[in-house]
């Protein structure tokens, strides 16, 4: 019976962690998250050099740790038997997954915009992206929180559901260092244009099929916020290639092509200023389309929990299927 299978185990977890998520958020005290960014930031000081090998190593070590105590934890748990399998994926998809944090920073930024409170909004902002708040007013604060919560859907929800569905714990863990490690020095500056490198590619690899999941269940449940599904279509295959990451551009361009605005323009870093592309044809995003933004990211997160959990059967079902043809071809050469 499915239930009672591995396959059953995992999406049973894989729905109850994302449960756990949307009612819970983000752990409150001693999460993974945070505690693996300590780790990476003490390893760094013993692996940095200016250097891309360097980098490759940083990440090869780091992200190998944690499919390893994944691998540790999932054996040890398979002895608990079906409850325990599915127990172990429920905390580690709940411990990995921050749809449910994003789309409350993102609706707490819609808040504060419709009030005209940009000062609470430019403090806000870190909590969602690494731009530079100073200079920006409602409309950039508005474009800027739904770029974020765009593109983390993606990250954030996703691409952990995706490999868990392929992987388990070890693809939960294993996804969001991978994440985690992009996000501290995967970018363009000073110190980690060559450090940094790997981790943004390595990024890159593992976040692009998810980030086409991702377009895929915006472009569907567009209609769901009043949206578009033919100007996200349209808006993926017009635009998203010109955005400087392969994946992000997805993202971004189906939610603007969903909600009817534009994204991209001058985007303000503390390490410079980046010119993107235009994606979408419409207006600049309002604060009000920023809160459609986040209930389209709310929708998409249910689309990807249940997508992962029926991913996990099927591939459990493949793998059934190929134990039995493989038993049935060497009873039959046993019988020649």
């Amino acid at each position: 019976m499915f239930w009672s299978s591995e396959s059953g185990a995992r999406a049973a977890g894989l729905l109850v962690g994302f449960v756990a998520d949307r009612m819970l958020g983000d752990p409150r005290r001693f999460h993974p998250v945070a505690g693996f960014g300590t780790l990476a930031s003490s390893v760094e000081t013993k692996t940095y050099r200016d250097a891309k090998a360097a980098g490759f190593v940083h990440v090869v070590v780091l992200v190998g740790g944690t499919v390893v105590a994944g691998a540790v934890v999932e054996a040890a748990s398979s002895r608990a038997g079906w409850g325990g399998r599915a127990l172990v994926t429920a905390v580690a998809a709940w411990s990995v997954l921050g749809g449910t944090s994003l789309a409350r920073t993102g609706e707490d930024m819609a808040v504060l915009l419709e009030r005209e409170d940009t000062a609470a909004g430019r403090r806000l902002l870190p909590s969602l992206c690494g731009r530079d708040p100073s200079e920006l007013d409602i409309g950039a604060l508005a474009r800027a929180a739904l770029e974020s919560v765009a593109e983390n859907t993606s990250d954030a929800m996703v691409g952990a559901v995706f490999w868990g569905a392929l992987c388990g714990v070890p693809g939960l863990l294993a996804y969001r260092a991978t994440n985690t490690l992009d996000a501290m020095i995967g970018y363009r500056s000073a110190k980690y244009t060559n450090f940094g490198w790997a981790a943004a590619r390595w990024d890159d690899v593992v976040n692009l099929v998810p980030a086409r999941v991702t377009g895929v269940l915006t472009a569907l449940v567009a209609p769901s916020v009043g949206g578009s599904v033919a100007g996200a279509v349209s808006a993926w295959r017009r635009d998203a290639a010109n955005h400087p990451s392969p994946n992000a551009g997805v993202a971004e361009a189906t939610a603007a092509g969903a909600l009817g605005v534009s994204l991209g323009g001058r985007t303000e870093y503390s390490h410079g200023v980046e010119m993107r592309p235009v994606l979408g044809r419409g207006n600049p995003p309002s604060p009000r389309d920023l809160r459609r933004g986040v209930q389209l990211s709310r929708a998409v997160q249910v689309g990807a929990a249940v997508g992962s959990a029926a991913l996990a059967v099927a591939i459990g079902e493949l793998r059934l299927r190929g134990r039995e043809r493989g038993g049935r071809i060497g009873r039959a050469r046993l019988r020649r």
